[in-house]
This record gives structure tokens, C-alpha cells and sequence, in this order.
């Protein structure tokens, strides 16, 4: 059972959040608002169904997590024609690179133990099993 792809890769995923949460409590913010903030930190202007469907979420997860963010004062939701345009604050923009950050972090954290040439190929075989095989827009 712990020599499995699934085992190992669930493992990570909660030291991941576990890490980020940490790092993001300080600001207000929690795991599960991560990827909201820096998809429209990368998409500035972008419509809520844009960073839905970006995302692959369910629209009514998404538009709590909108709303959360709007009104933890991260990021605003402005009425262009028939649909809203969300943009960061200053302080999403704060948030932003603090939590871009943490992936890199996290990342030197954990390969430490891993020399440049070991880094490379566990990135390669990573890539070779991930689904799409492509590196996701929002990250």
C-alpha cells in the first residue's frame, strides 16, 4: 500500500496543504482559496466562468470562493456589460506573491534531499504518468 503512486501522492498533497495553510493562515486565507487568487493574479480581468471552467469547478464551490476572497477585501468583482471582471487589491496582490512563493518554498523544502540530477528525473518521469501531460495555465 505505501509503495503506490496513489499513496505517495495523497502523502505530499497533505504535506502541501498542510505547509500552505500554514503560510496563507497568516493572511487570512486558507488552501482551498489558493488557486482562486493566483488564477486571477495570473488572468487579471478574467470572468468568474472563465476561472471556473479554468479550474474545472463546480460554479457554486466557485462563486463562494469569489465571494470570499471579495469580501476578505482580495480581490474586487466589477460589472463590464453583461459580465463581472475580477482583478486583485492591493492586498490580493500581497497574497499573491506570498502564495506563489510557497509552491517554490514548499518545493526546496521537500527536494533538498534530492541532488539537480535527481530533481530533473523524477520531474520527467512525473510528467510522463500525469494526465494532459501539460503544465496547467492557472499555476
Amino acid at each position: 500500500m505505501f509503495d503506490t503512486l496513489a499513496f505517495q501522492s495523497a502523502a505530499l498533497y497533505r504535506d502541501f496543504s498542510a505547509y500552505t495553510g500554514e503560510k496563507l493562515e497568516q493572511m487570512g486565507l486558507h488552501f482551498g482559496l489558493l488557486f482562486f487568487l493566483i488564477y486571477v493574479g495570473k488572468h487579471p480581468g478574467t470572468s468568474p466562468t472563465e476561472l471556473t471552467e479554468a479550474l474545472r469547478l463546480d460554479w457554486g464551490h466557485s462563486q463562494r470562493c469569489i465571494t470570499k476572497l471579495a469580501d476578505g477585501g482580495f480581490l474586487t468583482r466589477e460589472k463590464a456589460g453583461r459580465r463581472y471582471r475580477l482583478d486583485l487589491t492591493d492586498k490580493g496582490r500581497k497574497a499573491f506573491a506570498a502564495s506563489h512563493q510557497v509552491f517554490f518554498d514548499w518545493d526546496e523544502k521537500r527536494l533538498a534531499v534530492l541532488s539537480e540530477e535527481e530533481r530533473q528525473a523524477l520531474f520527467a518521469l512525473l510528467r510522463k504518468v500525469s494526465p494532459g501531460r501539460e503544465i496547467p495555465r492557472h499555476v
